[in-house]
């Protein structure tokens, strides 16, 4: 067993991380001599619920060399309750034990990836940094900061995950430097000097004394070189949050303090940084979006050698989902139905009998997700 309660690679990709009545499925299939060409569809089956397509780098990973074709909606694409976001196709036996880590790479990606982009409409044009991988397993760190990056987020703060993604990771000081230290101005200055220039001088300000004289001790001990404090405030302290950052601002302002920005963090969720956003830089957001619930897809048989069949509840044929570009309103129709005219098909092909057709890129799909939660901001009544 692994020392860190891991699967491997192997592992999944033998289908070996799935519920075990998708092997009793499997035996009986053998014993009766059936393997039927079916197609199945994931979804959420929610309407009205909207959320970000996230882990289909690695859907398309763990289904890659197996004889199936795949369609689906590209990574960062807004989706809709009642609407498919991926279409597979091949013999039963090629693909059913491979459900269980399918849906489990696609709803726990996407549901990182919807609560930081809701996280990003709170916050509006002010950044947002990812702070909660410790709240997950370490080993997903790299998967938890890409959904994250997918959804809105600025930066990530964990160092393998960064690494694994390409980009820098972000961070300032924790509590223990100055707890360590004894003293925050110590801290401050010896941050100030132990570190590398490209690092921001940004100084946590609220372990020992009050944000407001520790804001302005960060500001005499660094002087312009500051260029921002933040705020962790425990909930239990908070007391009106907005108001203790515009006492801080105030300060900061009358001591000459004018170029430091503020940064909060510590358990922030959508509504905090809605209140906070007119009076900060900048948010770091942990636990809501490392540990946000994950998106309930299903994936459901639709079509049994060619022909419509679904179980009670759900709707029986391919389907394909068509958008309207400036709007995002969506519409589902049968697949091969013309969707109305300037309207854009959302599934399209990812793999043909296991071949890849798409190359996946973290930078499209960041910028996908952003052009389209722009429209979200225009047209929220269509978004509650």
């Amino acid at each position: 067993m692994s020392r860190f309660s891991l699967a491997s690679e192997e592992e999944i990709r033998r289908g070996e991380t799935t519920d075990l009545y998708f092997l009793h499925t499997e035996e009986v299939l053998r014993r009766e001599g059936r393997n039927p060409r079916v197609t199945a569809e994931v979804a959420l089956y929610k309407p009205g619920a909207w959320g970000i397509l996230a882990g289909l780098r690695e859907a398309t990973s763990l289904l890659e060399g197996r004889p199936v074709d795949v369609w689906a909606m590209q990574e960062g694409d807004l989706f809709r309750g009642d609407e498919p976001v991926l279409r597979i196709t091949g013999r039963y036996l090629d693909f059913a034990r491979w459900e269980t880590p399918l849906l489990g790479l696609l709803c726990q990606a996407s549901g990182v990836a919807t609560k930081a982009a809701r996280i990003r409409l709170a916050a509006g044009d002010r950044h947002v940094l990812s702070f909660g991988t410790r709240r997950m397993h370490p080993a997903l760190s790299p998967y938890i900061e890409c959904a994250a990056l997918i959804g809105g987020a600025d930066g990530v703060s964990n160092v393998a995950g960064a690494r694994a993604l390409g980009v820098q990771a972000a961070g300032t000081m924790p509590h223990s430097l100055v707890l360590c230290l004894g003293d925050p101005p110590r801290a401050f200055r010896a941050f100030d000097q132990a570190l590398s220039s490209s690092v921001p001088r940004i100084c946590l300000v609220d372990t020992l004394w009050d944000e407001k004289t520790e804001a302005l001790a960060a500001l005499q001990a660094l002087g312009k070189r500051l260029k921002g404090v933040r705020l962790d405030t425990p909930s239990s302290r908070r007391g009106n949050m907005a108001r203790i950052v515009r006492e801080v601002r105030w300060e900061l302002d009358v001591h000459g303090g004018r170029h430091v920005e503020i940064w909060v963090s510590g358990g922030l969720d959508e509504e905090e940084v809605r209140l906070l956003r007119d009076h900060v830089d900048g948010f770091g957001v942990g636990t809501s979006i490392a540990n946000a619930p994950s998106i309930d897809f299903a994936l459901d048989i639709i079509e049994v050698e060619g022909k419509p069949r679904a179980k009670r509840g759900k709707l029986s044929g391919a389907k394909q989902v068509w958008r309207e570009p400036r709007t995002l309103r969506g519409q589902v129709l049968r697949q091969g139905q013309p969707g109305p005219r300037g309207w854009k098909p959302q599934l399209t092909p990812l793999l043909r009998k296991g071949r890849p057709l798409r190359r996946l890129t973290l930078d499209e799909a960041r910028a996908r997700a952003r052009r389209q939660l722009k429209i979200v901001e225009k047209h929220p009544e269509q978004f509650r």
